[in-house]
C-alpha cells in the first residue's frame, strides 16, 4: 500500500473519531479506539512500541515509546490537550529520524476543531542518524 494512501486512511479515521466522540477523553482511550479503527480497515497497528537507542557504548532500552506505529511505516503521537506545543512535533521528528521512517503525525483530540489538532510531519533527512546512534524497534522487523 502506498504511504500516501496509508496517511489518508489515518486522517480519515482520526477525523471520524474526533467528529463522533469529540474532545474530553484520555489519550489512552483515543489511542485504543483509533488503533481498532485502523485495524478494521486493514492496517497493521502496533501500540506503545518501545524503541531502544544505542549511542556509542551506551545502550538505552526502551528509551522512548511510539504511541502507534502503522504498517511499520507511519508514527502517530496521540495527544488530548487544549493545545499542542512545538515540542510535540519535535518529539515526532526525532522519533522519525531515529527510526529512519519518513512520515508521522501528532494528533491532538483535545481541540474543538479537528483541523487545529492534526499535524503531519515528514523526516526529510532519512539518513540523518549518526552511525554511532542507532534505534532498534525490539525485533518489530523494521
Amino acid at each position: 500500500m502506498e504511504i500516501e494512501h496509508i496517511c489518508s486512511l489515518i486522517v480519515d479515521a482520526a477525523f471520524k473519531l474526533h467528529k463522533d466522540i469529540g474532545p474530553g477523553l484520555l489519550e489512552s482511550a483515543y489511542e485504543t479506539i483509533l488503533a481498532a479503527k485502523l485495524e478494521d480497515i486493514g492496517l497493521v497497528v502496533d501500540r506503545q512500541v518501545p524503541i531502544d537507542i544505542q549511542y556509542e557504548q551506551v545502550h538505552l532500552p526502551a528509551a522512548f515509546r511510539v504511541d502507534l506505529l502503522i504498517d511499520k511505516r507511519v508514527i502517530i503521537e496521540i495527544k488530548s490537550v487544549e493545545k499542542t506545543l512545538p515540542v510535540h512535533a519535535k518529539q515526532v521528528i526525532t522519533y522519525l529520524r531515529l527510526t529512519n521512517l519518513t512520515h508521522g503525525f501528532v494528533i491532538n483530540f483535545g481541540t474543538p476543531m479537528f483541523k487545529d489538532g492534526i499535524k503531519r510531519l515528514l523526516n526529510d533527512r532519512p539518513s540523518s542518524v549518526s552511525s554511532c546512534l542507532r534505534a532498534n524497534q525490539n525485533g518489530s522487523g523494521s
